[in-house]
């Protein structure tokens, strides 16, 4: 008997010890996880913030480093650095497509021309943005159509806008009457208004021209036949109006030679009542000694709206870091980002919601032009091609053949749609 309560004793003092030293409980494995992942997190933070690489052109203005400076400010998970690229658009293009080309993640954001995201998407370069747009909360009616459009390829969406340009009508408020540039700035009008009027005004006070714009055989010329023929969906009227002008005496005698350069000077010099061109035009018009003053300039849209420029941001494929490329993308095409690249550069805002923001007009004095306003709201994209440079080329080369008198109206139209496809 003695030995039976010796025995259970002993067995009693060994269960109580594999109690207090052997298998944890349920709870005390959940607090070593706890532990686990604070001492991560604690290890993560001392790492510090991961870097971000942001592509993108240099810039004159102190908008794109005051925009960086604001996102690193604001969170303490990522980092974003300027990896600074020339403002030459071609030599940018090249280095990023051997770049990209390679697999490389050297760029986690990517700033892109609007004629480029069509060959970067179709290559299979970048990362489309939908389903993060979603999660977000975004819808593309929050952002410039022209510019979104130019970065939809088949049906999905790679690009949010970095900062738009739009091409506008410019005429003179001096000559032009009170209705007649009612009726501009409203936009309620087509191009054969406009010849109409450009007739009807043209030799008042001084002038020798009508209207002035870009038919010279480059890419202005893509971008004009894009507005002539509404965005390409009304090809062969849209070409007759453009030959009706170029046959006329309303525009220049050498306007199948004229570029934007030359459409400024033309109506800077006062020489012609209405140019077409982009905001450039304004700020030269304001801040040179030429012969018309910025109270003598009105702005309209055009009649079926302004070819889209600017530039677009995109995310690379191959970045290692996704989720913080969205965030940042996210940031500088969202009111915060685009506020600050309105306020501090002057660049035309991307998200819609700031054409109304004071501070934004403020910084911009064309956004307080009702006409202004029209045209940005009413941009269109060139064509999105996954070989572009290709597409524009054969469209320029054959509507100039066409203005010129070369080439039938209906060959012209046949070789646009085969370019187009």
């Amino acid at each position: 008997m003695k030995k039976l309560v010796c025995a259970m004793l002993a067995l009693t003092m060994i269960l109580g010890m594999a109690a207090c030293s052997g298998t944890p409980t349920q709870s005390s494995a959940a607090a070593s996880a706890t532990e686990s992942q604070k001492a991560q997190s604690q290890e993560s933070t001392a790492a510090g913030p991961v870097t971000l690489k942001f592509g993108a052109q240099a810039d004159s203005t102190p908008a794109t480093q005051a925009a960086i400076d604001a996102f690193n400010a604001s969170q303490t998970k990522y980092k974003v650095e300027w990896q600074q690229f020339t403002n030459d658009s071609a030599q940018m293009h090249d280095q990023l497509l051997t770049s990209l080309s390679s697999g490389s993640s050297d760029y986690d954001i990517l700033s892109l021309d609007v004629v480029w995201a069509g060959e970067f998407a179709a290559a299979g370069y970048l990362n489309p943005l939908d389903v993060k747009m979603s999660e977000a909360g975004l819808k593309k009616a929050d952002f410039n159509k022209g510019s979104m459009d130019s970065g939809s390829y088949q049906g999905k969406q790679y690009t949010l806008p970095f900062f738009p340009d739009v091409a506008m009508l410019y005429f003179r408020s001096d000559i032009v009457s009170a209705d007649d540039a009612k009726k501009l700035v409203s936009g309620n009008y087509t191009y054969d208004d406009l010849y109409a009027i450009a007739a009807k005004y043209k030799g008042k006070k001084g002038t020798d021209t009508g209207f002035a714009f870009q038919a010279k055989q480059y890419e202005g010329l893509t971008c004009n036949a894009n507005e002539f023929t509404s965005n390409f969906k009304d090809l062969k009227a849209g070409l007759e109006a453009m030959k009706k002008f170029v046959s006329s005496k309303v525009v220049p005698s050498d306007v199948l030679n004229y570029n934007e350069g030359s459409t400024d000077a033309s109506f800077k010099q006062g020489k012609s009542v209405f140019s077409r061109n982009w905001p450039y035009q304004y700020g030269l018009i304001k801040a040179g000694d030429v012969a018309v003053k910025v109270g003598q300039v009105g702005i309209a849209p055009l009649p079926k709206g302004g070819c889209v420029g600017g530039w677009l941001l995109a995310l690379n494929k191959n970045s290692k870091n996704a989720d913080g490329a969205w965030e940042f993308i996210n940031y500088l095409a969202g009111k915060d980002g685009q506020k600050i690249m309105s306020t501090k550069g002057g660049y035309l805002p991307g998200f819609n919601a700031l054409l109304q923001d004071s501070e934004v007009t403020k910084a911009n004095p064309l956004l307080t032009m009702e006409g202004f306003q029209k045209a940005l709201s009413t941009t269109i994209a060139r064509p999105v091609s996954a070989q572009y440079s290709k597409t524009s080329d054969t469209i320029q080369i054959n509507v100039h053949k066409y203005l010129s008198g070369s080439q039938a109206v209906d060959a012209t139209v046949t070789a646009v749609q085969d370019a187009l496809k």
